[in-house]
């Protein structure tokens, strides 16, 4: 049987009203790109176009005044023969170990014993003011914290040194920034310092996630704190730990601020960076052409990091979710 319907809205032939739904316009998918509109000229305007416009800058013989000159690949020809470069590179690991590897391990631990102990000892009150108190250095400027760490590690009536002559160790005093055997550990203190609350409030906010059932199960099997920790917490924030240590390794190899407040790449170059060895070379030594190269290998290894970790990430949820099917 056909079943027609009127305008009036009642099915002819069955008596039965038909339902009015509102006709309005329907909003075509493609509208949702104009809200990424504005991101994405930010993005074009202030990543995009600069790296295109130092790249070219990178291929010239250029002192900032007059027309650059062309020179090819003889920027990027210098720069792998260039030893300070390398040497530059090398202090990026260290800082790598200082800003992502270290503020992990100890985010991790420090994190669990947050959730697992004060938390429930204390009282969540508690483990709250400590997280905040271990992130209060990522709030802080890095100017002003550097300019603070520049004078307890100051050798003359510098914080540090007037503690260990207070305790009766006097003879470790030292020239913690001054020396170029400690300068780059000292730095690399300062950066764990610097970096470690990052970490702990991210792994806290992912054990918030984990099902309390799981740390139940395993405390009636007798496991301790120890074994909980390594098979129940590590494997359900393995997520979390992946961006943290992709995000701190980025930051780690771009470093700038603390080095040039500290240090400034000294003494004799032994904290210096590829972000300030750049900037030197830029600015200083008016090597425009060069500065820039050194900047463009340094964005490209950044962009190919990131671009693995992500690829890596991606095939751990990937085989994850295939697991569990």
């Amino acid at each position: 049987m056909t079943v027609t319907v009127e305008r009036g809205g009642r099915n002819r032939g069955t008596g039965v009203e038909a339902r009015h739904l509102p006709a309005g316009p329907r909003r075509p998918r493609d509208s949702y790109a104009l809200f990424l509109l504005p991101g994405a000229l930010a993005f074009l305007a202030v990543v995009v176009v600069p790296f295109l416009m130092n790249t070219g800058v990178s291929f010239t013989d250029w002192q900032g005044v007059g027309s650059p000159e062309w020179s090819g690949l003889a920027n990027y020809r210098e720069l792998m023969d260039d030893t300070q470069f390398w040497a530059s590179f090398r202090h990026s690991l260290f800082m790598v170990v200082a800003m992502a590897v270290v503020p992990t391990v100890l985010g991790l631990v420090l994190a669990a014993a947050l959730f697992d102990f004060v938390g429930k000892h204390f009282g969540s009150r508690t483990a709250a003011v400590l997280r905040a108190c271990f992130y209060l250095p990522q709030v802080l400027p890095i100017a002003v914290a550097g300019v603070v760490w520049s004078w307890i590690l100051a050798p003359e009536n510098g914080s540090l040194n007037e503690l260990l002559e207070a305790v009766g160790l006097g003879s470790l005093r030292q020239d913690w920034l001054g020396d170029p055997d400690l300068a780059l550990y000292s730095v690399m203190g300062v950066m764990v310092w610097v970096q470690l609350g990052f970490p702990l409030v991210i792994f806290m906010a992912g054990l918030q996630r984990v099902d309390p059932q799981l740390y139940e199960a395993a405390e009636l099997d007798g496991a301790g704190w120890w074994r909980r920790f390594w098979h129940v917490t590590l494997p359900q924030i393995r997520p979390e730990i992946s961006v943290v240590l992709l995000w701190c390794t980025i930051a780690a190899l771009k470093v700038f601020g603390a080095v040039y407040v500290l240090t400034k790449g000294g003494p004799g170059g032994a904290t210096d960076v590829p972000s300030y060895f750049s900037f030197t070379t830029f600015f200083e030594k008016t090597q425009v052409g060069y500065g820039a190269a050194i900047s463009t290998v340094l964005t490209v290894i950044v962009l190919l990091l990131a671009l693995a970790g992500l690829k890596l990430q991606t095939r751990a949820e990937d085989a994850e979710e295939g697991g569990v099917r």
